[in-house]
């Protein structure tokens, strides 16, 4: 190919901008990035209310993330990437324990009980037993941490994330969320809390002053710079493929259907969602299995306080059912920001799927509960409540039911399978993954990409399996 091989990048969440930063700074290419939102970033986007900056949950950038993606934002961010202290806390049995979990809490602060029924799985775990008859996320974690951490903070957890008994959630989800999976690397992560036993960044994260989405802007506004083209309320309406190879994009904007032809469509939206944009459609089995495959939904309460700060914590668990909200992060603390005065956010983050009742409920009610639900737990709001906001994302989390594997595996060998076509990303690849993992596969997509503009397959299999090794840092 004599000139720049047109890429056409679907999706401009992090996995979709950091390729397209990616391949502009280390790549002679033509880019067009297509996106449905009006502004980048995805589920990692930032936005202002009432001047404090506020992400779409709560995100850290850690530095466990490969080095030369950390560098890469480093000097694309500067003094704005900021290095914080881990500073939350988990409500177990009624008592508020720091996390990251500190050996002055796991020896002051654990409830008695359950610390004595701690000691008991760890006696137990060095004596021989038969294994499970049937392998699953409850007996996974139950082998590996034993009963009372599975039982009292996990298997409840869980079952609000996802909506599901911790028996009906696949082997693959412990693997890839639970960092902490046996009680030996907990109480690894816990001396590393000890000063001089642990390095610099343990127990720290990076944040950047103007919210977790400005890694995302600042990437796209590199690559713009380099000469990558980005396009907003932009639809896919569908890909053109002939046989075995894609070909082109039919794309809706401004009222109006365009065609865009690419040499290669990489594709970074949900992987469900790609599989019924294809035309002609793939075989019936492979559009079953896309219907099979669902996401957990989202939705984000943004209570709007006046007054500075609501307590020192960054971020809130509550692994309880008797609370519907999983966390609750103050946006301010995350970057320690005093400004403005007289203003502080509250973020929950309440599971839910779209048509159940909270889903349909008024921003104003779902304000009234999280007040209510706060109460409950002996943290009373009561500062003046400015109003409440809410986002509801339909697509949060992917959800690894027992059958899930099953469908993923035919629907990624088929697709695989097109020429032209790679999909990649927490989305594109069904994956529980943080943000340094979504860049470091845009970055292995770019690495593929070789000097006669062809895609290195084989080398593409290799970066697979390290995808395969993510764990999600808490």
């Amino acid at each position: 190919m004599t000139r720049p091989p047109h890429i056409a990048l679907l999706g401009a969440g992090p996995a979709g901008v950091a390729a397209a930063y990616r391949l502009a700074t280390t790549r002679p290419a033509s880019i067009d990035v297509f996106e449905r939102a009006p502004r980048p970033g995805g589920n990692a986007a930032s936005f202002q209310i009432d001047g404090v900056w506020c992400d779409i949950g709560s995100h850290r950038f850690h530095p466990v993330a490969e080095p030369h993606v950390l560098a890469d934002v480093k000097a694309l961010l500067g003094e704005d990437l900021l290095l914080r202290p881990r500073h939350g806390r988990i409500r177990l049995q009624k008592r508020w324990i720091h996390f990251p979990l500190k050996p002055a809490d796991a020896m002051l602060r654990l409830p008695k009980p359950f610390a004595a029924s701690l000691l008991a799985d760890m006696v137990l775990k060095a004596l021989p037993r038969p294994a499970p008859a049937t392998r699953n996320f409850a007996t996974v974690l139950k082998g590996g941490l034993g009963p009372t951490i599975a039982r009292d903070f996990y298997f409840p957890y869980v079952k609000k994330l996802w909506g599901l008994e911790p028996e009906d959630l696949a082997v693959k989800l412990a693997e890839r969320r639970v960092s902490g999976s046996s009680i030996t690397k907990i109480l690894r992560k816990m001396a590393k809390q000890i000063p001089g036993l642990g390095s610099e960044t343990d127990g720290k994260f990076f944040y950047p002053r103007k919210g977790f989405g400005q890694i995302v802007t600042a990437s796209e506004a590199a690559a713009k710079d380099r000469g990558a083209r980005f396009h907003y309320d932009t639809k896919i309406v569908r890909i053109e493929r002939e046989g075995m190879r894609v070909k082109a994009l039919r794309i809706e904007r401004e009222g109006r259907e365009e065609r865009i032809e690419a040499d290669h469509i990489w594709s970074t939206i949900p992987l469900t969602t790609l599989v019924r944009l294809l035309d002609p459609a793939p075989p019936a089995e492979i559009l079953a299995s896309a219907q099979a495959m669902r996401f957990r939904g989202m939705i984000l309460i943004y209570l709007v306080l006046e007054q500075d700060q609501f307590t020192e914590y960054d971020a809130h668990y509550f692994p309880e059912l008797s609370i519907p909200i999983s966390r609750m992060s103050e946006p301010k603390n995350y970057s320690a920001a005093r400004e403005p005065k007289g203003t502080t956010v509250l973020c929950a983050e309440l599971p839910c799927d779209p048509g159940q009742a909270y889903w349909n409920m008024s921003d104003e009610e779902l304000g009234r509960l999280y007040c209510e639900w706060l109460a409950g737990v002996g943290l009373p709001v009561t500062a003046k409540v400015r109003r409440t906001e809410t986002r509801r994302i339909g697509q949060a989390y992917p959800v690894y039911d027992l059958q899930y594997e099953d469908h993923f595996n035919r629907m990624d060998a088929w697709l695989g399978g097109l020429e032209g076509l790679l999909t990649f990303g927490r989305q594109g690849l069904f994956a529980h993954d943080n943000t340094h993992h979504a860049y470091a596969m845009a970055y292995g997509a770019v690495d593929c990409l070789t000097a006669d503009a062809t895609f290195d397959h084989g080398k593409w299999a290799e970066y697979r399996e390290i995808f395969e090794t993510h764990v999600v840092e808490d």
